[in-house]
């Protein structure tokens, strides 16, 4: 079995988020979207609505399992016994920034890191953009699956 995690923080799942994740769905047999938790970062959404936010963007999708976890993702994702990473890239800066985890990683675990390019339409969205929006009262839907709803 072909299983991938795409860890985040997901601090709200956005639509580039989204992409990356449907358009990995042929290449796996299961697909863990895993928010991975930081006790020392302060988070605009609550983990619980977090995993609402991604269970309903994905609760027809089969593949996808939502979890979250602490800790190294290398060790999360041999818990799980997954082969895998996913992870999206955006720009330049990601890949540089990706490909040092990546063949970190890759030292720490067998674990490979896959790559997929975001859409052209979605390259420019950011979770910390969309925060910045909310906080700001903007129309941050245009940005995010119709899941992400602030009250």
């Amino acid at each position: 079995m072909k299983k991938a995690v795409f860890p985040g923080s997901f601090d709200p799942i956005t639509l580039g988020h989204e992409d990356i994740i449907t358009r990995a769905i042929p290449l796996f047999d299961e697909i863990i979207v895993a928010i991975g938790i930081n006790a020392d970062k302060k988070y605009m959404f609550s983990l619980a609505e977090r995993i609402d936010f991604l269970k309903k963007t994905f609760d027809k999708e089969p593949k996808i399992i939502i979890d979250s976890y602490e800790g190294l993702t290398v060790n999360y994702c041999q818990k799980i016994d997954a082969a895998f990473i996913l992870r999206g890239l955006r720009n330049p800066a990601d890949f540089e920034f990706e490909k040092a985890i990546a063949h970190t990683n890759r030292h720490l675990s067998k674990v490979e890191t896959i790559f997929l390019l975001t859409s052209a339409q979605t390259s420019f969205i950011s979770s910390s953009i969309v925060r910045e929006i909310i906080r700001f009262d903007g129309d941050y839907k245009k940005l995010v699956p119709n899941s992400v709803r602030v009250k």
